[in-house]
């Protein structure tokens, strides 16, 4: 079974899903990041593929993936610095990246590598969901890749359902429409998009991402989903203190 299916499947709440970017914040270092964050207790993982023009992504995220193209990270070496992480590492590692790289690397050898790397699922914010249906989903499955998608306060029920329908793992529900990024706390009208959802019984588990940082933020998340994505706020203090131990811990000390 599928890793992210067998997490979900347990009895665990308040998971904790954590992204960064490969590449960051040393070309060599993101094998150890994945170890460390596993280490301290964090349910999944996922992992950046640096790209150019991260349109779903805020400031920090954006100058995280400049960075690490500028260091040198590249899809090709993110696959062979990942070949042993399986050795030592059991929970869920996500890819997430844009369409551009990965078609350029050709979506059915980025399958059959996600395969030999260990990789679980993949997160691609600009697949349309049609194109997903009709050309990515047969090689995803016959991979047992995941393929999880965005859902957001605009989304329509019938796209919600529709999602939920045709796609296994989980769904990733934006908190917001806009790009990611910190936020304090969660509004009354997000508040109301999380009920609604919830309200719909969906047959898929939902994690909430985009604007967690702090613990009002993750609980709500936790309330209203399976747990909470953390993304630009880890790799902010991973920037910060250039050691993934360090980083994670004073996330931690945020969020509990």
């Amino acid at each position: 079974m599928n890793r992210i299916n067998q997490l979900f499947n347990s009895d665990k709440k308040n998971l904790l899903s954590i992204y960064f970017c490969a590449g960051t914040p040393t070309l060599n270092g993101t094998a150890n990041v994945i170890r460390t964050l596993e280490k301290h207790g964090v349910s999944m993982i996922e992992i950046g593929i640096p790209f150019s023009d991260p349109m779903a992504d805020g400031i920090v995220i954006q100058n995280a993936a400049t960075q690490a193209l500028r260091n040198g990270m590249s899809l090709k070496l993110l696959f062979e610095q990942l070949r042993d992480i399986r050795k030592d590492v059991n929970i869920p590692l996500v890819f997430m990246g844009y369409l551009n790289p990965i078609m350029q690397f050709g979506f059915e050898e980025f399958c059959r590598k996600c395969v030999e790397c260990g990789i679980d699922g993949v997160i691609i914010p600009d697949l349309p969901f049609r194109d997903y249906q009709e050309y990515y989903r047969p090689i995803a499955e016959r991979h047992d890749i995941k393929v999880i998608m965005l859902i957001t306060p605009e989304t329509s029920e019938e796209r919600v359902r529709d999602i939920d329908a045709h796609t296994d793992g989980f769904i990733y529900m934006v908190s917001s429409a806009a790009t990611t990024g910190v936020q304090q706390d969660f509004d009354t009208q997000k508040r109301a998009y999380f009920k609604k959802i919830d309200g719909m019984k969906l047959r898929n588990p939902r994690m909430v991402g985009f604007g967690i940082s702090n613990k009002a933020t993750f609980q709500a998340a936790c309330d209203n989903a399976r747990g909470g994505i953390i993304g630009s706020r880890f790799v902010t203090l991973l920037d910060e203190e250039k050691d993934p131990e360090k980083a994670i811990l004073r996330l931690l000390e945020a969020i509990r």
